[in-house]
């Protein structure tokens, strides 16, 4: 059994238009001693600007690294979702996305089998992921790199389908990011689904529902970006830290929310249940 601590994906200054130097001092400064940055591919006006948390992979791994130093936190993982059912997007970025995480210092890289194609069937785009996933884990195995698949998208959205993606390459390195709002608004029970992944549970993301989220789109939706503050919504936590604790491996839980506020209601929420 591992060790749960608590953490936050840097999503939650989205709508503060803040840096993501900013992000990371505001989660240290609220308490989260874990920090999950977002990477992207090239460049773009936002996050140059200084308006927006996402880190370039053109830029320099070590920013991220000493702006964790520099604030008192650490790595839980880096959010680098790309399509794995588009292997022409996917497998270059993934691999990219793997050697900055080595290099700046995060144990995990997280991603989803994305939006498909609209003219490949479901055994193509298996095989398609298939290839993206192999190409990735044979660059994350020598490097340490756990890389962690989240139910987020068509095929995921099921504990079936997501166990049919996660046994497509037979790898030490492939494991859950499990989304605890993704997999209640897919219709299935998350804490039922957790329980089920916690032998390959690497990261978890922690979202909670809110009620009138809930009540529109459950059952008809494959995820959502952000949740409310863990808590606020329907999500059940003591029951999803007690499954948490069964995973063999150390776990963060990444909150995943919309605003600095819901962070702040998140931390307070959920430190008394993980201690």
């Amino acid at each position: 059994m591992g060790r749960l601590s608590l953490g936050i994906n840097l999503e939650f200054v989205r709508s503060a238009d803040k840096t993501f130097e900013w992000g990371v001092a505001k989660a240290a400064e609220i308490g989260y001693p874990f920090v999950e940055p977002m990477v992207h591919w090239g460049r773009e006006l936002l996050s140059e600007a200084g308006y927006f948390h996402s880190v370039s992979m053109l830029d320099d791994p070590l920013r991220i690294r000493r702006a964790c130093e520099n604030a008192g936190v650490k790595l839980s993982g880096l959010s680098a979702h790309c399509p794995l059912c588009k292997p022409e997007i996917s497998v270059e970025y993934l691999k990219q996305a793997i050697r900055f995480a080595a290099e700046c210092g995060a144990p995990v890289v997280n991603t989803d089998e994305g939006p498909k194609s609209t003219w490949t069937t479901s055994e193509e785009d298996h095989v398609l992921m298939r290839y993206a996933i192999r190409e990735a884990a044979t660059v994350a195995e020598p490097r340490g790199i756990l890389i962690g698949l989240e139910p987020h998208q068509q095929y995921s959205q099921t504990v079936d389908g997501l166990d049919r993606i996660a046994d497509l390459v037979d790898s030490p390195v492939i494991g859950v990011n499990f989304d605890t709002g993704n997999s209640y608004l897919c219709g299935e029970e998350p804490v039922g689904w957790l329980q089920h992944v916690a032998a390959r549970l690497v990261h978890l993301h922690a979202k909670d529902i809110s009620i009138d989220q809930s009540d529109k789109q459950r059952g008809m939706v494959t995820g959502t970006p952000v949740g409310c503050a863990c808590g606020e919504g329907v999500i059940d936590w003591p029951a999803v830290v007690l499954a948490c604790r069964s995973a063999p491996r150390d776990i963060v839980l990444s909150v995943e929310c919309g605003t600095v506020e819901q962070a702040q209601r998140s931390f307070e929420y959920l430190k008394p249940l993980i201690e």
